[in-house]
């Protein structure tokens, strides 16, 4: 029997943390007098300080907390939800646990969660199936990071994004036919390029069955290329920041993690990607799917630089996809990604409010909960497109006066009747990184100081300032008293100087945690607050282990296209090692008619397609689909020459040449100094592709 979540009982709390655990878990008599005293699950971590506990108390005489509409939306519609807190992966490790989260149900203010922060985790809390629409919309909130979305059909489900993983999506879809009646799924729409939005799609549909056109799967207009280059040509850097951005394996806790804004976590399942089969390419196009009417709006440049929103006119239901939700989004993304285009996103909301939001009923998207009325509707869809307007054009006014980048985040204020509407606070985001976002996207990283322009490396700086500063013992000792008189930033500027010179001092590392820690409990945005959390445990701890979220997988890898696979062999290779060799290749892939030329010169790999090199020092050649084998890491590609699938003709030197030059990205390198690597388990590592030559799985 599923209570509403927001009133679940002390009684499931209990099972989930010790009493030991949650007596040291916050409340105002808590309070950490020093920089090296207090304790809490983690022997290592700190409490929140008085300085801490004083601000959090002024966020809650502030904020509009009498406001509890969200509260109601968030449980309007419920139906059931499942009797089981986790869904497991089909490697057999937790892919799902929203019942890690129960402790935050317990009805108490923690101070070490920013109060705005835990509002929102509350309300993310709500989880199981909700009626968007009678008879029409349905929703399955709390499996995944993000939502999905069922439309009833004439005969069957039209599923919007399913979710991130296999096994989240398939528990879904079999909860809901369970509640609702068995229904064939008959098409999937994916919102947007984004891997919470589609990589579960194998829970929900058979490859096959869309391959025969017996299930449309429908994507915006440049979906397959920035859902694969976006995961793979910076994936290394992205999976490990990822680390930190959404504190995958942080502990869930009034200390640890606690909520990402946009849902609880991400799910840690099979990743997957079948591409779709109808493309909407045209700014406004229609397109009606066993019965169900729907108006698409592309809107690239936003949220993601694929995706769209859709209007289905005969039910004035309007999905927002994720460009608008419970939060303001990033337009930097701390995990690494292109900048967006605040003003753009602002305009895109700004059509859909002329052209669906004036008579629309329902409003949901893929993430937070929906919200009801036309009145409500256009409050939320006007706060939110104000917002991200304000965001460009108030950092752009700001800039124009000489405030840099460096600055910005100091600087820049949202507007008060923007701050009193939680529809408009910065939880995915964050007010101080998406304001250096703005300038950063016009004017650059530098700030017009030549000394910023080509500065030191920190480890080199670092040696410096602490060698001007008297050395190690001032610092800390400077370092204490900043973190007790609560001048965190302060106090986080020398010792990181000081870690920077001196890695193996676990004293300065311990205290710069100490001060992390504080900082990160004051923060409203999840992902600044997890990152600054990440980095305290990765300062005292080493990097943690565990299962952690993958971002792509072989089918995306598969799904690239054999240039944007040579672009990334291009990105592999060590120049030190290509330095002074030169070579020219002619590429091959007959099945698909393709063919390349794959030049080595000047320390770079360069591909074009559609050309042969007349003198060519080597022809491969390979079916496109043997070639996919190697792509995904299923078979080395000495294999497929030894099995006759792969042709060398020529010089054969040059392929053994490029194999040493190859370099395999290790997940595992240092975000902080002196956090030291060390091998990761397979579980936690990410689908690695390998490169040519490489031994299968090796």
């Amino acid at each position: 029997m599923h209570m509403p979540r927001l009133v679940t009982s002390i009684a499931i709390t209990a099972l989930i943390f010790t009493a030991n655990a949650l007596a040291a878990g916050g409340g105002a008599v808590q309070t950490d007098s020093g920089a090296s005293s207090g304790k809490h699950f983690d022997p290592k971590g700190k409490l929140p300080s008085k300085f801490t506990i004083e601000a959090q108390q002024h966020q809650r005489k502030t904020l509009p907390f009498d406001d509890k509409r969200d509260f109601e939306e968030a449980t309007k519609g419920f139906i059931a939800a499942p009797d089981y807190k986790q869904i497991m992966a089909e490697a057999g490790h937790v892919a799902w646990d929203i019942g890690s989260y129960e402790w935050l149900l317990q009805g108490k203010d923690f101070d070490s969660i920013h109060p705005s922060l835990q509002r929102q985790a509350i309300l993310n809390m709500e989880y199981g199936l909700y009626e968007v629409l009678p008879n029409k919309i349905y929703q399955v909130r709390g499996y995944d990071l993000a939502n999905i979305s069922f439309i009833k059909s004439d005969t069957g489900w039209i599923v919007f994004d399913p979710l991130t993983a296999k096994e989240t999506a398939a528990a879904a879809l079999k909860f809901v036919n369970e509640q609702l009646g068995e229904r064939p799924v008959v098409a999937v729409v994916y919102s947007h390029s984004h891997a919470d939005h589609y990589a579960g799609v194998r829970g929900v549909v058979e490859e096959a069955d869309v391959r025969s056109g017996k299930v449309k799967i429908i994507a915006p207009v440049g979906f397959m290329e920035h859902a694969v280059s976006e995961n793979v040509y910076a994936g290394n850097a992205m999976n490990r920041r990822l680390f930190y951005q959404y504190g995958v394996l942080l502990k869930r806790s009034p200390f640890g993690h606690v909520d990402q804004s946009i849902g609880k976590n991400v799910a840690a399942g099979n990743a997957g990607l079948i591409p779709p089969t109808v493309i909407i390419k045209d700014e406004i196009e229609e397109l009606t799917v066993d019965g169900v009417n729907m108006v698409f709006q592309n809107t690239p440049g936003t949220e993601a630089p694929a995706e769209m929103n859709t209007y289905f006119p005969d039910m004035k239901a309007f999905w927002a996809a994720e460009n608008i939700t419970g939060t303001i989004h990033n337009i930097y993304t701390l995990r690494g990604a292109l900048v967006r285009d605040a003003l753009e996103w602002s305009k895109q909301i700004n059509i859909a409010l002329y052209l669906f939001g004036q008579e629309a009923e329902v409003m949901f998207a893929s993430h937070s909960w929906p919200r009801w009325g036309n009145e409500r509707i256009q409050e939320v869809m006007r706060a939110q497109r104000d917002a991200y307007g304000h965001l460009n054009n108030g950092v752009l006014h700001l800039a124009n006066q000489g405030v840099t980048i460096n600055q910005m985040h100091n600087v820049y204020e949202v507007p008060k009747s923007l701050q009193q509407q939680w529809a408009a606070r910065s939880y995915h985001g964050s007010v101080e990184h998406n304001s250096r976002a703005v300038i950063n996207r016009y004017l650059g990283y530098w700030d017009g100081n030549p000394t910023t322009l080509i500065p030191l490396s920190p480890e080199d700086s670092a040696s410096l300032y602490v060698e001007m500063m008297g050395g190690a013992k001032p610092i800390i000792t400077k370092g204490k008293e900043l973190y007790d008189q609560g001048k965190y930033r302060h106090a986080q500027e020398i010792l990181n100087k000081l870690v920077y010179a001196d890695p193996q001092n676990q004293e300065a590392k311990d205290l710069l945690s100490d001060v992390f820690e504080q900082i990160g409990y004051q923060q409203e945005s999840p992902s600044v607050r997890n990152s600054f959390l990440a980095a305290a445990y990765e300062l005292r701890n080493g990097i943690p282990g565990g299962a952690s979220p993958k971002t792509s997988g072989p089918d995306t890898i598969r799904a690239m296209t054999t240039e944007m696979w040579l672009d990334f062999l291009g990105i592999r290779l060590d120049s030190k090692k290509a330095e002074n060799k030169q070579f020219t290749i002619n590429l091959v892939t007959p099945d698909n008619d393709e063919k390349f030329v794959v030049e080595m010169s000047n320390g770079t790999l360069t591909n074009i397609e559609g050309f042969q090199a007349d003198d060519a020092d080597l022809m491969i050649t390979i079916n496109r689909a043997d070639l996919e084998q190697t792509m995904m890491g299923a078979v080395s590609f000495d294999d497929q020459i030894k099995e006759g699938k792969a042709k060398l003709k020529g010089n054969r030197e040059v392929y053994e040449q490029l194999k040493t030059m190859l370099v395999h990205f290790d997940l595992g390198f240092e975000m902080m100094p002196g956090t030291g690597t060390k091998e990761l388990t397979p579980d936690q590592k990410p689908f690695e592709q390998e490169e040519l030559g490489d031994t299968a799985g090796g």
